[in-house]
């Protein structure tokens, strides 16, 4: 029940129920309108403002907040996501780091992988190059005897034709294949790179918590 400029006269008649006093908590507030409105519920008219429950004895027992609004209610849900997925996001990247520092428990150990990599790579651009020389060198005489038949494929022999397809689709193949390699040496050079960025501060800590 809800009663308008009516606090008086609704102390007056709690104070002759001395059962109801002893168990009821009255809650008032005033509306948009100004009107001071009392009930023993939360107030609706009051959802949007500070109402306030008070005891038997007309005391406050307690402020209670206003309500939100859909639209706050939606950001303060979106900021709870937000806050969860940095949480996430954090908990990720410190297990990201604790496996760095497992991996590379110092400098030395970084530099070693590095080179392996990296030696790994250059020793296939070596075998592909060698691979590239012997073709070509493979192919003067396919040229020398193809200026024989004045570039005319209709009058090569079809054994000279096949040398020929297998020779451009050799020399091809390895020459993507050092190109893959040497974009994929570009590639590693930056992820150990950034590696090395993340770890030093790492290492740093690692080592000022071991002392």
């Amino acid at each position: 029940m809800t009663w308008c400029r009516a606090s008086w006269g609704l102390w007056l008649w709690l104070s002759m129920q001395p059962g109801l006093v002893a168990s009821q908590s009255i809650y008032t507030c005033v509306d948009a309108k100004g009107n001071r409105l009392t009930s023993d519920r939360l107030i609706a008219e009051c959802l949007d403002r500070e109402q306030r429950e008070l005891n038997p004895s007309g005391t406050v027992r307690r402020k209670v907040p206003p309500g939100l609004t859909d639209q706050q209610r939606a950001d303060q849900e979106e900021r709870v996501r937000q806050a969860e997925l940095e949480r996430i996001r954090r908990g990720e990247e410190v297990r990201r780091e604790q496996a760095l520092l497992e991996r590379y428990p110092d400098q030395a150990a970084h530099d070693r992988v590095r080179a392996a990599s990296l030696l790994q790579i250059e020793n296939t651009i070596k075998t592909a190059k060698k691979q590239v020389e012997l073709l070509l060198s493979q192919r003067q005489p396919l040229d020398a005897e193809m200026e024989f038949f004045n570039g005319n494929q209709a009058r090569m022999p079809a054994a000279l034709k096949s040398k020929l397809e297998d020779n451009n689709a050799g020399l091809a193949f390895h020459r993507r294949l050092i190109a893959a390699q040497e974009t994929e040496r570009t590639r590693l050079n930056v992820k150990f790179d950034e590696e090395l960025n993340r770890l030093r501060p790492l290492w740093q800590a690692s080592a000022s918590t071991a002392r």
